[in-house]
């Protein structure tokens, strides 16, 4: 099989499928090359676009670093919320084991 060729058979499915782990039923073979052909011939007549004005994009934005500024601002009282807690220890929260 040719690289973008359109041409699809049944050993070059075979191989696609084993590569990608997909199993299909042998009835389904002659749906699955079709399709593959058609998505191929698609990719094929793309190939024919001149693209020589086109200038090639890495991403889908220009922005650069789109972050909040990293202002200094008054932090939250750890200890706040400690007293609404059911259980607290040295002004930690004391919660039940996740793994034991």
């Amino acid at each position: 099989m040719g690289l973008m060729s359109s041409s699809m058979d049944k050993d070059a499915l075979a191989h696609l499928a084993k590569l990608s782990r997909i199993e299909y039923d042998p009835g389904e073979e002659q749906k699955l090359l079709t399709d593959l052909g058609a998505i191929l011939d698609h990719f094929k007549e793309l190939q024919g676009l001149d693209t020589s004005d086109v200038p090639p994009m890495t991403g889908g934005t220009d922005l650069r670093n789109a972050l909040r500024a990293d202002d200094a601002r008054e932090s939250t009282d750890r200890g706040a919320g400690t007293g609404s807690f059911p259980k607290s220890k040295d002004g930690f929260n004391d919660v039940p084991a996740v793994f034991e």
